[in-house]
């Protein structure tokens, strides 16, 4: 019986040690960000992230005391069970290091830790591979054999721990009462402990940094807990009785219907070609790099045409701000709509509503539309034709993501021109691809890939604007060009901050009357309703898209991230972690700071229960 307990209490501490250990692997990974903390926040990581790190050992303890169990009243050989608890520490080494390679070299770029949000993009692991450089696969792959090694030499001792003993019926009830009660020690290590709530990840959170708390988070527990969840669970992010909530919400509703005022276009039926430029946030777009503009010519458009100044993304993926942008739904803290076609298809849209006014509708994109449902999204809510990848067929190489802009744009402006000389107004749609990750394109005006990848982006965007603007088609054409998301650049800005999210748009052709700036706080949301306000069609399906033209409705910018919300107004801002239950960041006085939350919280509360009731 002793060697019984012994081999479960060193399966448990050698796991405890084993994941305490991905705490300095972080930390020492981005020493640049870990640099900026105190040797008390440094030391607070590994205290408070033990929470987990002691549930994880208990999960992996779990099977070793099943076979302790059994052994009691089932004669195991010896070389039997060490086979068998060997192939087990094997299949763990191997399942966790992955895992904490694969978190690793990922939050770089997401900006926090893996969890589910993982699985829709393994559906398709040609395009989830497409934004993985050498540069990140090397250290990945390293940290994955070295890790999984250093997890193999402690573990696979153990199994010698083990003896087959031949025990009396006594002895067996006796065995077997004290292994119950140690499998109840490993249930309060799962748990979490003794109180009300469970393990979870904010039970880690500590610091108002939150780089910190994502440190303390155990990236296996994270990509765990989040599948082992609903995602849409129907009394989450309930932060309101109802009565309450609907009396905060009508001081944040946008007006109904179709407000009248002089438009802004020459005429109410324009053809309209949609450009969604792919990470092209204000740390990038219209900014300077030595002296150097970046995107010359979004800078040199804007002000040609009618530029939003303080236009903010709705979330931090293309699948969300796609959403965002076409059908003026905001995106779910956790979930994308997008992974339930039943519900994304009872969306309105810009393209439906169009397209019931005679417009006909397209969409295109140089890679696979079918990423993360985006195609069963757009046929289901009003997008006639698709043309991506698989149909374009041009005679060039194709990069990780698809065909790179400069092709993809000559076609896309060829496309437009022939829609033009059909006779029926039509809304053509274009997603780019280039100034993603891994950021290699054929260019070189910066050697920063990121900036290159802008630049590279902008100036085929730019050249086909021109194409259009030396043609008759020009005269009666609205060009809204608008990000689908900000970017993290420079590194280390957080997902969900103020910076990451303020994105360009500008509206621009020839049925745009005079070149405006507008200072209006505003979302991608917005854009439904305001440009459907300028055609004057009714918009009073877009609950949560508002006229930004309109005096009549509230403005602000509201966003969500990885388990957190954003929202913005002249009065303030404010960024808030449902995770930590906390807010992050802040700028107004206190007034504004608890009105902003409320609003934050009450729209997270309706967002989630308008996808759950769908």
């Amino acid at each position: 019986m002793t060697r019984k307990i012994l081999l479960i209490v060193a399966t448990f501490l050698t796991s405890l040690v084993l994941m305490a250990l991905q705490k300095p692997m972080f930390l020492i990974w981005y020493a640049e960000q870990s640099a900026e903390a105190s040797a008390a926040e440094l030391m607070g990581v590994s205290l408070h992230g033990a929470l987990l790190d002691s549930t994880m050992a208990g999960y992996i303890s779990v099977i070793p005391w099943l076979l302790m169990l059994a052994a009691v009243w089932i004669t195991i050989p010896e070389r039997v069970m060490q086979r068998i608890l060997n192939g087990y520490f094997a299949t763990m080494a191997f399942l966790i290091s992955l895992i904490v390679a694969v978190d690793m070299g990922l939050f770089r770029y997401w900006g926090y830790r893996i969890d589910s949000t993982i699985f829709p993009y393994l559906a398709t692991p040609k395009e989830a591979a497409a934004s993985v450089t050498w540069g990140d696969l090397i250290p990945a792959v390293t940290l994955f054999f070295a890790y999984g090694a250093v997890m193999l030499l402690a573990w696979l001792p153990i199994s010698r721990i083990y003896r087959a003993a031949k025990q009396s019926l006594k002895q067996r009830i006796t065995s077997s009462l004290v292994l119950l009660f140690i499998g109840g020690l490993l249930f309060l290590a799962i748990r979490g402990g003794l109180s009300p709530a469970t393990a979870n990840v904010s039970k880690v959170y500590f610091s108002d940094n939150m780089f910190l708390n994502h440190a303390a988070t155990n990236p296996v527990f994270s990509l765990l807990s989040s599948s082992m969840r609903s995602e849409l669970k129907a009394d989450d992010y309930h932060y309101f009785a109802e009565e309450e909530l609907q009396e905060i919400l009508s001081e944040l509703a946008p007006s109904e219907g179709i407000a009248q005022r002089d438009t802004l276009l020459t005429t109410q039926r324009p053809n309209i070609v949609l450009v969604v430029l792919e990470g092209f946030g204000r740390t990038t777009a219209t900014t300077t790099f030595e002296g150097r503009a970046v995107t010359p010519q979004l800078d040199r458009m804007r002000s040609e045409g009618i530029w939003f100044e303080n236009m903010f993304a709705n979330s931090y993926r293309t699948d969300r701000g796609t959403v965002a942008v076409m059908s003026g739904h905001p995106a779910h803290p956790i979930a994308s709509i997008m992974k339930y076609p039943q519900k994304a298809h009872t969306l309105p849209a810009i393209a439906s509503s169009l397209k019931a006014e005679g417009y006909s509708t397209s969409f295109t994109y140089g890679g696979d539309a079918n990423f993360t449902n985006t195609a069963s999204y757009l046929y289901g809510t009003g997008i006639e034709k698709i043309t991506d990848q698989k149909s374009l067929h041009l005679d060039v190489p194709i990069s990780k993501w698809g065909y790179a802009d400069d092709v993809v744009c000559d076609y896309f402006a060829d496309e437009v021109l022939r829609l033009s000389q059909e006779g029926k107004p039509f809304f053509a749609s274009l997603l780019t691809l280039s100034s993603h990750e891994p950021f290699e394109v054929p260019y070189d005006a910066f050697e920063d890939k990121v900036l290159n990848a802008t630049a590279f982006a902008d100036h085929h965007v730019g050249e086909m604007i021109e194409r259009w603007r030396n043609t008759p088609a020009w005269e009666n054409m609205l060009v809204i060009l608008i990000a689908d998301h900000g970017i993290s650049y420079p590194e280390g800005i957080e997902i969900g901050s103020l910076p990451r999210q303020r994105i360009p748009m500008l509206w621009m052709g020839g049925a745009v009357k005079v070149p405006l700036e507008v200072s209006t706080y505003s979302s991608q949301c917005d854009l439904a309703a305001t440009l459907l306000g300028q055609l004057n069609i009714d918009h009073s399906r877009f609950n949560f898209s508002k006229d930004i033209f309109d005096p009549a409705s509230p403005h602000y910018a509201y966003w969500s991230y990885n388990n957190g919300f954003g929202i913005i107004s002249d009065k303030g801002n404010v960024v808030y972690s449902c995770t930590g239950d906390k807010i992050t960041s802040y700028a107004g006085t206190d007034a504004a700071t608890e009105s902003l939350t409320r609003a934050g919280k009450a729209l997270t509360q309706s967002i989630h229960q308008d996808i759950c009731n769908r």
